[in-house]
């Protein structure tokens, strides 16, 4: 059984290793912190782009969302914010960990593409049930000597080609 705490990837593999790292742990733990400042290094600024999928297979329907670091931020943010005021049965960030798989990441010199997905749910303390089911294509790049974010393709049908 697959542990969701643990990176999938030695720290040999020291590129997709700490991809992971800022994909998975640093962005969960900021997320549920909701705290920007834990990832805002994490991200190039200049050229950064941000499509929302709008968890549709068909691209016709996908928007560009975040025409910069500083829009995304502001979601982000509001998300995080909103998620940090409801109320769960269960351990979040456990949850969101077992939700998340990150196991494929290509990568071309400078350049890495890194495939997110989620598959799970989370249990609200009113018994309902929040559906996590989604997937995210982020374009990383070596800048400043580590490995970025430069933009992303997200909230697509996990699996493709279901809405």
């Amino acid at each position: 059984m697959r542990d969701p705490f643990r990176n999938p990837f030695p720290a040999s593999d020291a590129s997709r290793h700490a991809i992971w790292q800022m994909l998975v742990e640093r962005d969960i733990d900021a997320f549920l912190a909701a705290d920007w400042s834990r990832v805002a290094g994490d991200f190039v600024e200049d050229g950064f782009i941000g499509i929302d999928g709008r968890r549709e297979a068909s691209p016709d329907k996908w928007r560009l969302a975040f025409p910069s670091l500083s829009a995304y931020r502001e979601e982000w943010l509001r998300q995080a914010r909103d998620f940090a005021g409801q109320s769960f049965a269960e351990d979040t960030r456990k949850a969101i960990f077992t939700t998340t798989t990150l196991e494929d990441i290509e990568i071309g010199g400078d350049l890495a593409l890194a495939r997110k997905k989620f598959d799970g749910s989370l249990s609200r303390s009113d018994g309902t049930i929040d559906i996590l089911k989604w997937q995210t294509l982020y374009y990383c790049r070596r800048h400043e000597g580590r490995w970025k974010i430069s933009g992303f393709t997200g909230y697509l049908p996990n699996p493709m080609g279901t809405a």
